[in-house]
């Protein structure tokens, strides 16, 4: 009845992230009245990212920047990195709806550009705004697809996600849509099997000085927490303190749906634990607010909702800019090679997480070392030349010979030495790289003195190991409703992003994530306001 709601909305959305900003802006832009909640200040990961979007197919940047794209080369790329996390139709209709996406962003105010990076690196200098996000040049992807630049990063300085996230916000306050921040969801309300509603608790009607607090508190937590998780679990006791004093609960009333883009559960480590046991998630660094605490997965759960990949996590090792590393070979304890080192960082990282001990080195001779100092400059920005002077100052150890630097690694010096062997004389040769590694990026490593640099998985706040979830709740790949196990979808819920199985939830590249975020979340905004459309495949 009316009066047991203090609030009312057509479509609720829970987490105002990436995701959440899409869902409400395309609910809107459907007629609907939205309400947007968040447990903190909105952002979510988003707002701390990069601001890379994944978007192909011949994009009005990539037009402008002279890149001759098209579907079908985006699809025949995609298909190697996606598998099958999502059907070849979602995949098709992702690509083919790239180009739109990109549009629609500027439509609301993303500012993007169409610069070209020349260089492969893993988050360009504020010089240049579209780049290879991706594996695209790397041995295997380049055969299947002509390689091209599809990472369209925010344009503003230094990382990005400002600039994807705040237009968004000011677009969606602009068009009308309701936000409830301090509004953290407990519960949803279901009617006959059918969800109708949210519980919360909010602190908006808290005195004036506890919501500032709040708000500081957040700020914290949210950016030096996410390098230095003893600060952000500080925070974050001093946050539920308030939430406890000060909060209240309330109901709100979703006429037509409710929508679930909170993020992931990188930030929840019993959660991480219990679906990827044996994944060393505390020497990693928690890609994300500490809202990515899978709360919205669990909501969905506890309303009948199915999940999938939730033991699918991504971790990066970036090795370049300078991108004269991306020659040199990537070795585990007994000396064998990983990896091809050209492809995303991602691969090197799930390598190094399935290495003995999850150690590894990098192995680097006299002329290739040379050739870094040379793009250092150029090539880098301040926290990556910092990473670059880690590797190189600690951990880091050199020698006349192979089998010395092994030695002094703790790194097997007889098998070090088959590895650099085997690769000297492949290339003298002309055999193919065993791990399809480009030939113009194979340097064969004869030179002394001879480096090995410490890649391995350890926890190191100036070269962290960023690590994020992929899995989530299983959503109808035609309107984002969430599914049962039974795979009936669940009348008036809905998820997106990270909280959702999506485009990443197999392998993930830059930008592709905050892509899906865009592509999902307008997916389900949209259906969320006819909820006929959840029950079309069920």
């Amino acid at each position: 009845m009316a009066q047991d709601w203090d609030a009312t909305a057509d479509v609720v959305v829970v987490g105002f992230g990436g995701a959440g900003a899409a869902a409400a802006l395309a609910a809107r832009e459907a007629g609907a009245d939205v309400l947007a909640l968040d447990r903190y200040l909105g952002g979510g990961a988003t707002n701390l990212s990069g601001g890379i979007v994944y978007a192909g197919g011949g994009t009005r940047i990539q037009r402008a920047a002279g890149v001759a794209d098209d579907v079908e080369n985006m699809l025949a790329y995609l298909r190697l990195e996606v598998g099958d996390a999502v059907s070849e139709e979602t995949l098709r209709r992702f690509c083919e709806q790239s180009p739109a996406m990109i549009d629609w962003l500027m439509d609301h105010g993303v500012p993007f550009d169409p610069s070209l990076c020349p260089f492969k690196t893993s988050y360009p200098t504020d010089d240049y705004y579209l780049y290879f996000s991706g594996s695209e040049n790397s041995g295997g992807f380049r055969d299947a697809a002509v390689p091209r630049q599809r990472g369209h990063r925010a344009h503003g300085p230094g990382v990005s996600g400002k600039k994807l996230y705040g237009p968004l916000a000011a677009s969606a306050a602009a068009h009308g849509v309701r936000v409830r921040t301090g509004t953290r969801a407990t519960g949803l309300i279901l009617e006959d099997g059918r969800v109708v509603g949210v519980e919360a608790r909010t602190i908006e009607n808290a005195p004036a000085a506890v919501r500032r607090r709040f708000a500081l508190l957040t700020r914290i937590s949210a950016k030096p927490g996410v390098y230095h998780q003893g600060l952000r679990a500080t925070m974050q006791r001093l946050l539920d303190r308030i939430e406890r004093r000060h909060g209240r609960p309330i109901r709100i009333r979703a006429r037509s749906g409710v929508v679930l883009s909170t993020g992931g559960f990188i930030a929840n480590g019993a959660m991480v634990g219990e679906h990827a046991p044996g994944y060393p998630w505390s020497q990693g660094l928690p890609l994300g607010t500490a809202g990515d605490d899978g709360s919205g997965i669990r909501l969905g759960i506890a309303a009948g909702g199915a999940t999938d990949r939730m033991d699918s996590l991504s971790n990066w090792r970036f090795i370049a800019p300078p991108s004269g590393y991306l020659g040199a070979l990537a070795v585990d304890a007994e000396g064998r090679r990983m990896v091809d080192e050209s492809r995303y960082g991602a691969a090197l990282g799930a390598a190094i997480a399935d290495a003995p001990g999850h150690r590894a080195w990098l192995l680097v001779d006299a002329d290739l070392a040379a050739r870094v100092r040379e793009q250092i400059g150029e090539q880098t920005v301040w926290f990556q030349r910092l990473q670059f002077e880690r590797l190189l100052r600690i951990g880091s150890v050199s020698a006349p010979t192979v089998e010395e630097a092994a030695r002094r690694a703790g790194v097997d010096p007889a098998g070090l030495r088959r590895t650099v062997d085997a690769h000297n004389e492949a290339i003298a040769q002309g055999r193919p790289d065993p791990f399809g590694k480009p030939d113009d990026l194979r340097r064969p490593a004869t030179r002394a003195p001879f480096t090995l640099l410490d890649i391995s998985f350890t926890d190191r706040m100036t070269y962290p190991m960023p690590m994020l979830t992929l899995g989530g709740l299983v959503v109808d790949e035609d309107s984002g409703a969430v599914r049962t196990d039974a795979g009936t979808a669940i009348p008036g819920l809905f998820a997106a992003g990270r909280t959702a199985v999506g485009i990443c939830s197999n392998s993930y590249v830059s930008g592709l994530s905050l892509a899906d975020c865009i592509f999902s979340g307008r997916r389900a905004g949209a259906a969320a306001v006819t909820p006929s459309a959840a029950l079309d495949g069920a």
